[in-house]
């Protein structure tokens, strides 16, 4: 005898997530340590990508992070955006239960479009968002020759 069972999606869903649950890295406890665990996730700035007429402009959420600990650099085609963000110290006895933030090194790289002039960068700082202006070369603009005649 078979036994037929009603089909609920979201029980599926609910099992999906208990599986994916079981993979994921528990989060960082540093409750009684000096230092925060060796475990945290490696982190990656997001990133928009913008153009107009004059220029493309990548603007990267970098919170907490130091204007001197930023690095911006055009070599070989490529536009790489690079630091770091250290972790806090505890201060005044107070203990971390939880860190789920991520620090450390981080770098982003991006390929310069052809039309892209790596003479013309700019890079400015304010708060906590880094936002480099990368501008276009000029296109050459058509000529008219005046044919001579003998």
């Amino acid at each position: 005898m078979k036994l037929l069972t009603h089909w609920n999606p979201l029980r599926d869903i609910q099992d999906f997530n208990r599986v994916l649950n079981a993979f994921q890295r528990p989060a960082a406890s540093c409750e009684g340590k000096r230092e925060p665990a060796t475990a945290l996730a490696e982190w990656v700035p997001v990133v928009d990508v913008m153009e107009d007429e004059k220029e493309y402009l990548i603007k990267a959420e970098l919170p907490e992070v130091q204007k001197d600990k930023v690095s911006v650099v055009v070599e070989n085609g490529r536009l790489t955006i690079s630091g770091e963000r250290k972790f806090e110290k505890e201060e005044n006895g107070a203990k971390y239960h939880r860190v789920e933030r991520s620090y450390g090194s981080f770098l982003r790289s991006f390929n310069l479009p052809e039309n892209a002039d790596p003479e013309k960068v700019e890079a400015d700082f304010k708060d906590g968002v880094l936002s480099v202006h990368l501008g276009k070369q000029e296109k050459a603009k058509p000529r008219q020759i005046d044919v001579k005649i003998d």
